[in-house]
């Protein structure tokens, strides 16, 4: 079932662009700002300026033996064979990708059933992406794969330089396993690539001048004929200049295939329309800020904003069903799958053949129900074997053919668990992941800090079961609070070596922003709103001293992209709290984060900066809230120049001038990685070890 607004939001987070000087630079004046030259991001003066700080803090952070020896356990824990390999149903076969020491870029391989079913499966390897590194000269990601339905003989891969977001696609052939000399392929740029039919495709991408939106991305969808050139694909549909993303999707599910334009005006703001066999487009009339999905005969809606309609209000939050073909029709009769509470939102659905799952946050805990529509409406009954703590998701192995999930269960100290569930019977435990750290003696509890607002604010907490309430405990303090993302309990196998192991107390706060209790919860920290994010954060913080967890001198703080953001503004504005920030590839210059590559997109959730919003924005953009004259905790800022979503050059504009201001900071670069950091296992063991160690350095003291 294609979840339509997540697809595209999904795909709209691929960005691409030429590198070596920041997007619609030209139209936000920098004259005033002595850093700007740091916005280019492979100039050679810049990256002369990396590889002096990147040397500096190399030398303080990764010289010692406990530096090294935290390195290769992780690094060992990320190569570890005995990882569970997530699988995906394609025809017959069961696909994985796969990392390990000798294959640190991938292998795309794939088994059966009943070897997966076994300790150590046979699989046979469909793509070898370290064998077409050498082969191509090349350091190419793995960005997924697209496999065309019924026959399942040709895939579209999408492949990345550096682990950038841009990727270039070509097409497949997975009967001999080998690319396709003369197939589609479209040359790398933002955007996608996806199947209509055998000899069709939809293409969003970088056509040339004016066909992107002024957020970096595809602002045409075009439909594409085998053997005919890119140039010659015919126009489906143009969105505006000012638009986030525009994209096409075939839903091909037996008996229900359907065609779907969506036109992303920004984050949770979209308009959709079915597209006829002519090509003519209409518009599926429902709230722009509804999630719209269509699975077989039905068109559901999760509403983020009251929508009345037909003289009746369905709340924020809720889950809506409908007939596809009545409400195309005008009828506006719903069924209420999902109606939130204060303590309730809804996390997901999965769609098998007769059924759907529903999963929901009660106080940022899972619970799973099946629902199933009969003549007589939707019938609700339990989801068998389903634990009753920990975060469980689930998805269907093959929603047009069977009633199977995948079940996966976790928390800070459980080792990750696999299961294929068989709606109505108790779960097959297939996999489980070994333990990577010692997790004796230790607890996981939920706490409720109070905001400066009154607002109660949730956070979960690992520590020793001995702990001494006395302050002292070096304690690490994680947090996003955006885009409405929530935070639930996973287990790592990094934090727990490199932080619990070692006797840390971890805390991970489910402040406002994120979506622990559904869209009012991230629209509480919206625009000029802010600010109640980082008082939720700061909230916790005092929590956990108040608890005499820990003290000031003893608390630090991680986050990274938005929540990098975040811990830019504890730094800022809540100096005193912390012993040691790390900011991961973050926002920082909020007046210049819309000219930057990906940044126009977000000016939903923190504003546009060019208009009257500057005042409030200003309150939260730490590059703007920094104070030479006041005193800051010890600072790790880390980044890449790949990153191609969130530039590189608020990481290194705010380090070079806390720097240059004689502030306790360190900066580090990844030269590859895109967003995620890094672009293989080395590279993520290596700036993991860089933050835990620092952590150390800085909160055992």
């Amino acid at each position: 079932m294609p979840r339509l607004t997540h697809a595209c939001l999904a795909a709209g987070l691929a960005v691409a662009g030429a590198l070596s000087a920041p997007a619609h630079a030209k139209e936000a004046d920098v004259s005033n700002d002595p850093y700007a030259w740091l916005e280019d991001v492979e100039g050679q003066k810049q990256l002369d300026w990396v590889k002096g700080v990147n040397a500096k803090a190399e030398a303080e952070i990764a010289t010692t033996p406990a530096f090294r020896e935290l390195e290769a356990d992780i690094r060992a824990i990320l190569d570890s064979d005995a990882k569970i390999p997530g699988v995906q149903k394609i025809g017959d076969h069961y696909y994985n990708f796969w990392k390990d020491k000798q294959h640190e870029r991938g292998l795309w391989r794939r088994t059966t059933l009943a070897e997966y079913r076994k300790a150590q499966p046979q699989w046979e390897t469909v793509l070898d992406l370290d064998a077409l590194n050498k082969a191509e000269g090349k350091n190419w990601v793995w960005h997924g794969a697209d496999c065309r339905k019924p026959d399942y003989t040709r895939c579209l891969i999408a492949l990345s330089r550096g682990g950038a977001d841009a990727d270039e696609t070509r097409e497949f052939d997975l009967v001999n396993k080998k690319f396709l000399t003369d197939g589609f392929y479209r040359p790398e740029a933002k955007g996608g690539l996806g199947w209509k039919d055998a000899d069709t495709v939809y293409v969003y991408t970088d056509f040339g001048a004016g066909s992107m939106t002024s957020s970096g991305y595809p602002r045409i969808v075009k439909e594409w004929k085998r053997g005919t050139p890119l140039d010659s694909a015919k126009v489906v549909y143009e969105g505006k200049p000012d638009d986030m993303y525009i994209a096409a999707y075939h839903d091909d599910t037996p008996g229900f295939q359907r065609d779907f334009v969506s036109r992303t005006l920004a984050f949770y703001n979209d308009e959709m329309y079915l597209r006829g066999k002519d090509g003519t487009l209409t518009k599926i009339d429902a709230p722009n800020s509804a999630n719209k999905g269509a699975f077989r005969e039905w068109l559901t809606l999760e509403l983020r904003e009251p929508w009345t309609v037909e003289g009746k209000t369905y709340a924020a939050g809720s889950l809506l069903a409908a007939k596809f073909d009545d409400f195309m029709a005008g009828k506006r009769s719903f069924d209420v799958l999902f109606e939130p509470t204060m303590t309730t939102s809804l996390a997901g659905m999965s769609v098998t053949k007769n059924h759907v799952v529903l999963n929901v946050l009660d106080d940022v805990k899972n619970k799973l129900s099946v629902l199933t529509p009969s003549a007589t409406g939707w019938k609700r009954s339990e989801f068998v074997g389903a634990p009753s703590f920990g975060t469980v998701s689930v998805s269907a192995v093959d929603g047009d053919d069977s009633d199977a999930v995948w079940m996966t269960v976790t928390d800070y100290l459980t080792p990750t668990t696999l299961s294929l569930v068989e709606l109505g019977k108790q779960p097959e435990q297939l996999k489980s992941m070994p333990a990577f750290f010692d997790a004796s003696g230790k607890k996981i509890e939920q706490h409720f800090a109070t905001s400066k607002d009154g607002t109660k604010i949730p956070y979960f907490l690992v520590r020793p079961e001995g702990l001494k309430y006395d302050g002292s405990t070096p304690t690490l303090l994680y947090g996003y609070g955006g885009f409405e993302i929530s935070m639930t309990p996973g287990y790592s196998g990094g934090v727990g070596k490199g932080w619990l192991e070692k006797g840390g107390v971890y805390a991970v706060a489910n402040i406002r922003g994120g979506g622990e209790y559904g869209p009012r919860w991230h629209q509480a920290a919206l625009k000029a709103n802010r600010h109640k994010a980082y008082e939720d954060f700061a909230a916790v913080a005092q929590d956990l001293i108040a608890r005499k967890i820990t003290s000031p001198k003893h608390l630090g703080i991680q986050g990274g992209s938005n929540g990098g953001l975040l811990t830019g503004n504890m730094l800022t504005q809540y100096p005193e709290l912390f012993g040691a920030v790390v900011v991961q590839v973050p926002l920082l210059d909020m007046k210049r984060y819309s000219h930057l590559l990906a940044g126009a997109s977000w000016m939903a959730e923190y504003g546009n900066p060019d208009t009257a919003d500057w005042e409030f924005i200003q309150t939260f953009s730490p590059y703007h809230l920094f104070d030479a004259k006041k005193d800051y905790p010890p600072t790790l800022f880390m980044t890449s120049t790949r990153d191609d979503r969130v530039h590189p050059g608020h990481a290194r504009k705010m380090a070079a001038m806390m720097l240059d201001a004689g502030k306790d900071v360190r900066y580090y670069e990844n030269i590859e990685g895109g967003h995620g950091g890094a672009a293989n296992n080395a590279q993520a063991a290596h700036m993991s070890a860089l933050a835990y160690t620092f952590l150390w350095q800085q909160l055992a003291k």
